[in-house]
């Protein structure tokens, strides 16, 4: 008895808030009224200071969009979203929709004002007569409310607050409603509620869940699909069909039934509704949100993390996560997909996931810094032979790996500072297969630097006194470690930075040691296509650049920043570096084999100590590509025994492990294409601005390297004495020859005579009477033909 006492206690008290609060609306008459379930108890005082404090309007939520990431084409590459909705119009929901949904959530919609007095009452009498809530008096508009408190919401108390069964949060839920009513038409909140209303399995709005459940559009929804989703609202998870076939048919059957008892369909209709079945469940489309969705996971989430960067998106990388997931933005990027297929198409027909090795290739556009492809050999995921790492990118971006040591690649842009300081690509230098540079100093750009027990050695044989293009072509390292030497670190560093090329671990700049040229510091697929790119555009280096543009739902562009471009170097300098790689893909060259199509090619090999990296990264005018093969388990260890397609190594190098990844890659990406040419270097990149060297034979050696500094040359003395005709400890020869010459300011080294007469200096004798070389030596054109004594970049020898 005393239960039932309470309860009528709290009847009274409810109508009287009731009453209150219709009084305060002004719409009691026109048949606004309030859920009273679950409000007994709510003492008068308590009602007073509430509706003080009713809010007088609604500030609608802007709708939580997804965000699509497309390619260049515009296909689709990933959606990220924290609710996976597309907002529609009313004229996109089929009328049978919009008849479901009112049938049985609040089918007198139409008729009431924000509150359905009828609906309030009836439910009231059955939840207090069962003692618990049977029933809901919440009409589709204060549906809408709620549903908008808790989109609004951005922290687990926000969704608490937007949820709690309490009787303040109720009162302000009717007020709302109430505001609502008088901003937006009956029609204008029926189609915010269809598409705010979650219908289960990351279904959110109506066009999602039409999508989702049966792949049609929100327009094109008949009655029993309709239904089903209609039922659907009151519990999403329950009435899930992907969940419980058989309670959402149930479900779906009482909204159908309801509908008859309206008659809003006929018994016809009704009757096949019933016997349809609920969903086919092989067109339920899997909720396929975010990167690890995508058929391009890696690249994906590159992009995903250069947008987090962007301010344009929000003062924090949070808030830009943020409006990624709920804006609705449309993203653009780079990406190619028959470039991405063609990359791809070269690790599947390379390598396997199973590899104890792994392989990345990224492919860049000349010109622009476009990003068309990023493949690696090892799938998305965390199971085995999966990864999370982008070996393709820096460490600095959520994912990056960091890159690896590139090898012999470095050499590229030691031929670039070398020419770009007047040296030949015909420029000779005496490179014996083993030289001794301990202690030897290479100037950088803070001083000098040296090694202790530096004794490198040539991997290929090699010309005597090969040129640039042929010391290229067989990726002779004395002759580049001497030719760096000469050039200085300083001018091989700066230039490498302009391009791109920084350690991708720290980010710090390339560290300058006597053995930068044969590969330095560790750096990544994509800084190494796009530096090679910078030589393919004839010296314009582009950063990588992957988000093309971005639009609100309204199409309205946010800034991204765009291309980003430089010319670092001149035209002229790089067309003489695409002549020396140019050659490495020509006869005689270590990537002869990897040459295919009708457009000129260009490319370098690069080898790690110990075979821990090998790469091979060339281009054509069109597009320029990186490879690498490499171990990444740290510490990583030699390639040689390891596996690659399955296939255990018994060797590994940059043309024969990394190259044909590259070759089939470009291959398939320029498939189409028009032919390309590389721009010939002119005359004097070809044979080089010379200028006369000063006599200095038989000269005490110290009066002799002031006297080649005076005239505009960097000079050392080789601390070994060699033979010559000359008197010992007077200068022999110098290197290189006077009858050379040598672009101003490069490195003369200068070689004192032991005082024997006998000849065994590999020609380098020179005296007053044999300077231009008429005598014997390695004077003659590579091959053995042309002149004796016929210097190729000599302009006094234009027949060369």
């Amino acid at each position: 008895m005393r239960v039932r006492e309470k309860g009528d206690r709290g009847v009274v008290q409810s109508v009287v808030l009731f009453l209150g609060v219709s009084v305060l609306s002004g719409a009691l008459a026109a048949g606004l009224a309030m859920p009273l379930a679950g409000l007994a108890g709510f003492t008068t005082e308590k009602t007073s200071e509430t509706l003080q404090d009713l809010p007088q309007q609604f500030d609608e939520v802007p709708l939580k969009q997804k965000s699509t990431i497309r390619a260049a084409d515009g296909s689709v590459i990933a959606t990220l979203a924290d609710k996976n909705r597309v907002p529609v119009k009313l004229s996109q929901i089929a009328p049978i929709m919009q008849k479901a949904i009112v049938a049985i959530e609040d089918d007198r919609y139409f008729e009431h004002g924000a509150l359905d007095l009828k609906g309030t009452l009836r439910a009231l009498v059955v939840n207090q007569t069962e003692g618990s809530v049977q029933q809901g008096g919440s009409s589709i508009t204060q549906q809408f409310i709620k549903m908008s408190l808790i989109e609004k919401a951005n922290t687990p108390a926000e969704v608490e607050a937007a949820t709690a069964a309490t009787p303040e949060r109720k009162i302000a839920e009717l007020r709302y409603a109430i505001a609502a009513e008088k901003e937006f038409s009956k029609n204008e909140i029926l189609e915010k509620y269809l598409n705010l209303a979650n219908f289960g399995d990351g279904a959110w709005g109506i066009q999602s869940a039409a999508q989702h459940y049966f792949r049609v559009d929100a327009k094109d929804l008949n009655l029993a699909q309709a239904a089903m989703l209609a039922g659907m609202v009151k519990s999403p998870t329950a009435y899930d069909p992907t969940n419980n076939m058989k309670r959402s048919k149930d479900r779906r059957d009482v909204v159908i039934r309801r509908m008859l008892e309206l008659k809003v369909i006929s018994v016809n209709q009704a009757n096949l509704a019933l016997k349809t079945p609920v969903i086919d469940a092989t067109k339920v489309r899997k909720n396929q949100l975010g990167c690890a969705n995508s058929p391009y996971p890696f690249y994906c989430e590159y992009v995903v993390a250069q947008l987090k960067e962007n301010p344009a998106l929000g003062k924090t990388s949070k808030d830009r996560a943020n409006y990624l997931k709920t804006g609705g933005l449309t993203i653009r990027t780079s990406l190619d997909p028959k470039v991405q297929a063609a990359a791809q198409k070269s690790i599947d027909e390379h390598t396997k996931p199973t590899d104890s090795a792994i392989a990345a290739i990224t492919i860049v556009q000349p010109g622009t810094g476009l990003v068309k492809a990023m493949v690696q050999s090892k799938p998305y995921g965390g199971k085995k032979n999966q990864t999370a790492y982008n070996y393709n990118v820096e460490k600095s971006y959520a994912g990056g790996f960091g890159g690896f040591q590139n090898g012999s690649t470095m050499k590229a842009f030691t031929v670039a500072a070398a020419i770009q300081k007047g040296f030949p690509i015909n420029y000779q230098i005496n490179s014996p297969n083993e030289i001794d540079l301990s202690g030897k100093k290479f100037s950088t750009c803070d001083g000098t630097t040296s090694a202790p027990d530096y004794t490198p050695s040539n991997s290929t044989k090699n010309v005597a006194s090969p040129t640039m293009i042929q010391a290229a072509q067989k990726s002779t390292n004395t002759y580049f470690l001497l030719l760096s030497q000469k050039v200085g670190l300083c001018p091989i560093a700066k230039l490498s930075a302009s391009l791109g090329m920084n350690n991708a671990q720290t980010g710090e700049p390339l560290t300058q040691v006597p053995s930068m040229t044969l590969g330095v510091d560790l750096v990544t697929p994509l800084q190494m296509s796009a530096a090679y790119a910078g030589f393919a555009a004839r010296g314009k280096y582009c950063n990588p650049w992957i988000v093309t543009s971005v639009r609100d739902p309204n199409g309205k562009p946010i800034p991204t920043g765009g291309a980003s471009c430089k010319q670092v170097m001149t035209p002229e300098v790089a067309d003489g570096v695409n002549e020396v790689l140019h050659q490495v893909m020509e006869p005689g060259g270590t990537g002869n084999r990897l040459k295919f199509g009708n457009s000129d090619l260009a490319g370098k090999t690069g080898t790690t100590s110990e075979n821990k990296a090998v790469w091979y990264a060339g281009y054509s005018s069109a597009l320029a590509a990186a490879t690498v093969v490499a171990d990444a388990s740290p510490p990583a260890k030699n390639l040689i025994g390891q596996t690659l397609d399955g296939r255990k190594m018994y060797d590994a190098s940059g043309s024969q492990t990394a190259g044909p990844l590259w070759q089939t890659a470009m291959q398939g990406a320029l498939q189409g294409t028009p032919t390309t040419r590389f721009t010939a270097p002119n005359d004097q990149t070809q044979r080089g601005n010379t200028k006369e060297l000063p006599y200095v034979n038989g000269m005490n050696p110290d009066d002799a390297a002031n006297k080649l500094r005076q005239a505009g040359f960097e000079a050392q003395i080789n601390p070994e004495q060699v033979n010559s005709e000359e008197a010992a400890g007077t200068v022999a020869y110098t290197d290189p020859r006077r009858r050379d010459g040598a672009p101003e300011g490069s490195l003369v080294t200068i070689f004192v005579s032991n005082g024997s007469r006998g000849n065994n200096n590999q020609g380098n004798n020179e005296n007053e009477n044999n300077e231009e070389g008429d005598g014997p030596g390695n004077n003659q054109l590579p091959g053995g033909g042309g002149t004796p004594g016929c210097q190729p970049w000599q302009p006094k020898f234009p027949n060369c």
